[in-house]
């Protein structure tokens, strides 16, 4: 598994639009600059919950290193009951029309199978989160490939909200590229992801919501550029916090 650590910083300049199935995303909202180990220096744009406020956003990057002694990641125990027995049926409504990072709980994992929980879908995983006291659906593609690594959370440090003034870029910062990602069949996919995540655990997730009538859930949980990447992110709070990563066939970066 790799592991990334931080040995410097350099300034990383977000670039164009997002969309789905991996085209380029535009920057977040704020100009702000993230430090080593989760440290956040904003320039007058909130830094916990809420949205910020428009404008280019830049994120400090690091000189990157493979760190082969990091621990690796093991998931907490686990009953071996249904992970999706908690679910919701009612949502929030915090998030915005932006990209962002939620932190909150893990509440259940919904498969595609799980039509016993509201609002299913049939080709894509739905983590159900709990933040400041509400539920959100974390909408992820099955039809990706896949790979993990472990690294300081960027960005601001763990605090349950929904946070904008955030990036991610898989090879700058990540330093993982399009040939670490393995292909999965969907049932393979999400045996993989279900296997990794524990009701219960805090989590961050890296994704897009829509805001609106949509604002208790959050999309484009992938390789999207332009310092817009999708990752679910576990033991967020640790050292060395555990990205599990996505994209599409056709992208290479």
């Amino acid at each position: 598994m790799r592991r990334v650590a931080f040995l410097g910083s350099v300034v990383l300049a977000c670039l164009g639009g997002c969309s789905s199935g991996g085209n380029s995303g535009g920057g977040a909202g704020g100009s702000v600059q993230f430090g080593g180990g989760g440290s956040v220096a904003t320039g007058g744009s909130s830094a916990t919950g809420g949205s910020s406020s428009g404008g280019t956003a830049g994120v400090a990057d690091a000189s990157l290193d493979v760190k082969p002694d990091a621990p690796p990641y093991v998931p907490p125990p686990w009953d071996g009951g249904d992970k999706s027995g908690a679910c919701a049926s009612d949502f929030g409504t915090a998030l915005t029309d932006s990209y962002g990072r939620v932190d909150g709980t893990v509440l259940a994992i919904v498969a595609p199978a799980d039509t016993q929980c509201p609002l299913p879908n049939n080709d894509h995983l739905v983590l159900q989160v709990t933040m400041n006291g509400a539920v959100y659906r974390m909408v992820v593609n099955l039809d990706v490939r896949f790979a993990q690594t472990d690294a300081p959370l960027y960005g601001p440090k763990w605090e349950e909200g929904w946070h904008t003034n955030v990036q991610l870029d898989y090879p700058s910062q990540l330093d993982v590229h399009s040939e670490a990602f393995s292909a999965y069949t969907m049932a393979e996919l999400i045996d993989e992801v279900e296997s990794l995540i524990v009701p219960g655990q805090p989590i961050s997730v890296l994704a897009v919501s829509s805001g609106g009538q949509y604002a208790g859930s959050a999309h484009l949980i992938h390789r999207n550029g332009g310092g817009r990447d999708g990752a679910i992110i576990l033991n967020p709070g640790s050292e060395w916090a555990h990205y599990l990563l996505f994209r599409f066939d056709d992208q290479n970066f």
